[in-house]
């Protein structure tokens, strides 16, 4: 395991030098570090946007710039964005902002590293059962509350997203550049 923060842009590199002497290439990157932040608008603070933008973008644009002389030929780099990118949920302004920016490094990146055999891909993904929610405070109730208004009437397995990181980083995906995926239970379709 690589220790990091993953908000700490000039971190990244000692990263990327610890997988090019352990590993040599890198075929697969799965980018899944995040926070999520609920605030109303006026609350939010500098501090606490810098936090959410570092960790949730920049730390991600400057780990893939550091690996880009450790990825291999053909890799694949999968970006893990929110459904909040879709929908106007109330307090998420900041972290759909987040999102958003990473949505878009997707898209932008499928073009510029396609060349040197690189895909990028996103997924999108709406109310998984992770930690993340008692983070926020969360009990079983509000978890009950909160599966109730998914179409699919439950929060989504990190299985299942786990599923969508193989598909894109398979031979299966090759023709499947710069896309998203968006697993939600439905969510975003209200």
């Amino acid at each position: 395991m690589i220790a990091s923060d993953a908000g700490d842009a000039q971190g990244q590199k000692h990263v990327a030098e610890t997988i090019r002497k352990e590993f040599e290439w890198l075929d697969i990157l799965f980018v899944n570090a995040g926070i999520v932040e609920m605030r109303p608008l006026d609350k939010w603070d500098e501090p606490a946007f810098d936090r959410s933008f570092n960790i949730n973008f920049k730390g991600p644009l400057f780990l893939i710039q550091a690996l880009l002389p450790v990825f291999n030929n053909p890799a694949s780099i999968v970006l893990m964005t929110s459904i909040n990118v879709h929908i106007g949920m109330p307090n998420s302004s900041v972290y759909g902002a987040t999102k958003g920016a990473l949505l878009s490094l997707s898209r932008t990146l499928s073009g510029e590293l396609i060349s040197r055999g690189i895909r990028v891909n996103a997924i999108s993904g709406g109310p998984i059962a992770t930690p993340a929610y008692q983070k926020l405070g969360m009990g079983e109730n509000e978890l009950k509350a909160l599966a109730s208004q998914i179409p699919a009437r439950r929060l989504g397995d990190p299985a299942e997203v786990a599923k969508a990181v193989v598909y894109f980083a398979s031979d299966e995906s090759a023709f499947t550049i710069g896309s998203e995926l968006v697993l939600d239970g439905g969510m975003s379709n209200l």
